[in-house]
């Protein structure tokens, strides 16, 4: 492969973790200002605003996206990458739709340190920790469901303190949760297009334990920022 073709790749997956670097600096993605506003107005279904809503809140969502991150990273045939982000998206959507519809109450700190943790054990999974020092190894497709449940637990919580009007509750759900699944999918088709171009660069062989362990170091931070802020207090980013 030339060496244009290098520059091209590594300036893809640049541009896209810097694009999730801003997303979490920036775009903590609560549902907040005029969005919750709409949110806790609605009477009634009003399914094209909240399916916006839930593209937006996935497109923003960092912590979820760092984790189809470490999915995907080794997954090299299309039917394997749909197994795997349909098994995410079907643990999610239960738990999304069960938290809120049956006010199922988990505090978001401790959901969104889980959902950071999951980044962390699958990077951690990436680079064969399991089998080296255990000896083990944990059925990736059982986990990447698993942990897919809490994803849509934190969803949930993110709509739980909007106060949702009763009347319409299950069609603005509903509308909800198919925005956050296209969201994932265009969010999922711009990172696969970066991946694409780095696993064709040599590049891909000499960076790939490294790209791994910076993902576990980030889901370690995100953990630890979100266990202070329910050890000492603070709003949920």
């Amino acid at each position: 492969m030339s060496p244009r073709t290098d520059v091209r790749a590594v300036c893809a997956v640049l541009m896209i973790l810097t694009g999730l670097a801003w997303a979490g600096a920036a775009l903590a993605h609560n549902i907040g200002g005029t969005d919750a506003a709409f949110v806790a107005a609605t009477r009634g279904p009003d399914p094209i605003p909240f399916a916006y809503l839930g593209a937006k809140h996935m497109v923003t969502g960092y912590d979820h996206l760092l984790f189809l991150v470490g999915v995907i990273f080794f997954l090299f045939r299309l039917r394997q990458i749909a197994l795997y982000v349909s098994l995410f998206s079907l643990g999610h959507s239960l738990t999304l739709l069960a938290g809120v519809f049956l006010d199922l109450h988990v505090s978001p700190h401790l959901v969104d340190a889980v959902i950071g943790l999951s980044v962390a054990y699958k990077a951690f999974d990436n680079l064969g920790g399991f089998r080296t020092l255990f000896g083990v190894q944990p059925d990736t497709r059982v986990a990447v469901f698993g942990f897919g449940l809490i994803h849509g637990f934190g969803l949930a919580t993110k709509l739980q303190a909007l106060n949702l009007n009763p009347d319409g509750l299950l069609a603005n759900l509903v509308s909800f949760n198919l925005g956050v699944e296209l969201g994932q999918i265009l969010a999922l088709s711009l990172i696969l297009v970066a991946m694409t171009l780095w696993r064709r660069s040599p590049l891909f062989a000499r960076t790939a334990a490294g790209a791994n362990v910076l993902l576990m170091l980030a889901g370690f931070v995100l953990a630890g920022q979100q266990l202070a802020g329910y050890i000492f207090g603070g709003a949920v980013t």
